[in-house]
């Protein structure tokens, strides 16, 4: 399995706020968030790593090119449009097999990753799966409703009578990618409208519980961040 990380976004609303590092290079506990993405898809044996970023922070490019991961890490430096317009960048590099995608911004449990990508390689009869949680502390979340058997039914931009929220954490089929052209040609911006289009087209998409995931957007996200992952060490 490989992982493509989203880092193309340009931190505005946490930079807003005072943080001058690019938002991919808070540490969280002693530890940069891209760093612990990387980290954490090493441990259960990734074999490569494909980050898309911006041309604008080129402390995250240097970062990147100057360490060892332990594994292979490919940088695409494109300054897209949106998060959807960044996983058709990458593309390309994902055809052959599934992957896993995450933004850096998302913070979660270890073991609770490790459960969704075992249940992932084990769901051959679906097109993807996402990470959900009903801890909803996002000021834009995607929320979702699913049946019985965590089929995704449909989105919403709204928490209202909704109890599931997207956490930023997916397992896609490369057979998303023969949605592409039609979202392109249809104007459809935005991931979370991308998702909404694979479930209008008829994919399966399942969701995979989490008990907490926290998306660092603010200065103030960041012990919230720092407490999950202590948690889990207790």
């Amino acid at each position: 399995m490989d992982l493509a990380i989203i880092g193309a976004g340009e931190s505005s609303r946490i930079k807003a706020e005072g943080l001058k590092s690019p938002k991919h290079m808070i540490k969280i506990n002693g530890e940069y968030l891209i760093e612990r993405i990387i980290r954490i898809a090493r441990s259960i044996e990734t074999q490569k790593v494909f980050c898309i970023i911006n041309s604008h922070e080129p402390e995250l490019k240097n970062y990147l090119l100057m360490n060892d991961f332990g594994l292979p890490v490919d940088i695409i430096i494109q300054d897209t449009q949106s998060s959807m317009h960044s996983l058709f960048a990458l593309a390309p590099y994902l055809m052959k097999e599934p992957f896993c995608l995450a933004t850096t911004d998302s913070v979660f449990l270890e073991s609770e990753f490790s459960e969704f990508i075992n249940y992932s390689l084990l769901r051959e009869d679906i097109d993807g799966t996402l990470a959900v949680t009903r801890y909803i502390d996002d000021e834009k979340p995607l929320c979702v409703a699913m049946d019985e058997e965590d089929t995704i039914l449909k989105f919403s931009d709204s928490k209202e009578g909704y109890n599931w929220a997207t956490g930023g954490i997916y397992y896609f089929s490369p057979i998303i990618f023969k949605e592409m052209s039609y979202a392109l040609e249809n104007g459809i911006f935005r991931l979370r409208n991308f998702l909404r289009l694979l479930v209008a087209r008829g994919h399966i998409l399942k969701g995979f519980s989490f008990s907490k995931i926290i998306d660092v957007d603010h200065v103030t996200d960041i012990p919230k961040a720092e407490e999950l992952i202590k948690s889990e060490k207790k």
